[in-house]
């Protein structure tokens, strides 16, 4: 077995025992209004860094391409309370409009 097979099957197993732990805990624990708020928290800044990973780094650069532009549609799409289908369908045409004008 190569290392990286080894570190799948590490974090496969990390992600099973954290999923177990959940389980595990007693239920008041999980239910105090400080531990609701914190769980919220961590899932909002952890899809707000993948986000802005994916977004604006290609490999182990940062870039300004069409996906910024895109994003930002997307953003004020919805504040303006847009559906979610036609968020996405903004954000890839300005995208695509932007590649076909020339941005990379």
């Amino acid at each position: 077995m190569t290392a990286l097979w080894g570190a799948v099957l590490l974090a496969g197993l990390s992600c099973l025992a954290i999923k177990l732990a959940g389980h595990v805990l007693p239920e008041h624990w999980l239910a105090q209004p400080r531990v609701a708020r914190v769980a919220a928290l961590v899932t909002v800044a952890l899809l707000s860094a993948l986000v802005a990973v994916q977004t604006a780094t290609s490999g182990s650069q940062v870039v300004v391409d069409a996906r910024l532009p895109a994003l930002a549609v997307a953003a004020v799409a919805l504040v303006l309370r847009a559906p979610f289908v036609v968020v996405v369908v903004l954000a890839a045409a300005t995208a695509a409009g932007l590649r076909l004008l020339g941005m990379p």
